[in-house]
């Protein structure tokens, strides 16, 4: 890991704890994980947001205004509103993308939930969703809470991954594997 990166993490992480633990003492950590949800989706769709958290041009003021009009328009709890206008405060809007980030795997902690990320060939439709959330939960004993991407060079089939654990049913894979045994018998 680059020390850019570590530096952000290790900042990111005390942000997120400090926001985990205020909202689990006062009750809020229902609107705490819509307010993730919503920055994450933000920070994956608006280059804007992410020029603006990052670019070293922009005044603390400007950080601090632009952050406030976000909430604003978010709507955004004032816990949740508190936090980011800290970070604009003390400069720290650039580790927004690591705390989001450890905000939900502490409220899905919490929760007892799991994130598996499942990507696929084709959109899944909602009841093969369920069908493989509902697999998945027998298997690891917890809740699951699916990421879904599509990536079309899979052919087929799925690439689930869970933690540190990693399924690859894709039909991409079976001919990478079936390419691989014929070059080892010649």
């Amino acid at each position: 890991m680059s020390e850019t990166a570590s530096i952000s993490s290790s900042i990111a992480g005390r942000y997120a704890q400090a926001l985990f633990e205020l909202a689990k003492d006062e009750g809020k950590l229902a609107a705490l994980e819509a307010d993730t949800d919503a920055l994450s989706a933000a920070l994956d769709t608006s280059v804007d947001l992410k020029a603006m958290i990052s670019s070293p041009i922009y005044t603390r003021d400007e950080q601090t205004s632009a952050i406030d009009a976000i909430a604003d328009g978010m709507g955004l709890d004032g816990l949740t509103r508190n936090g980011l206008a800290l970070m604009a405060n003390k400069r720290r809007l650039f580790t927004l993308p690591h705390v989001v980030k450890a905000l939900g795997e502490k409220i899905a902690d919490e929760k007892g939930e799991v994130t598996a990320e499942v990507t696929s060939a084709t959109a899944l439709t909602p009841a093969q969703s369920g069908a493989i959330a509902e697999t998945l939960a027998s298997r690891f004993g917890k809740q699951i809470k699916l990421n879904t991407t599509v990536d079309e060079s899979l052919i087929g089939g799925l690439i689930v991954k869970v933690g540190s654990k990693m399924i690859d049913t894709s039909v991409r894979a079976k001919l990478a594997n079936l390419q691989n045994a014929m070059k080892e018998v010649g």
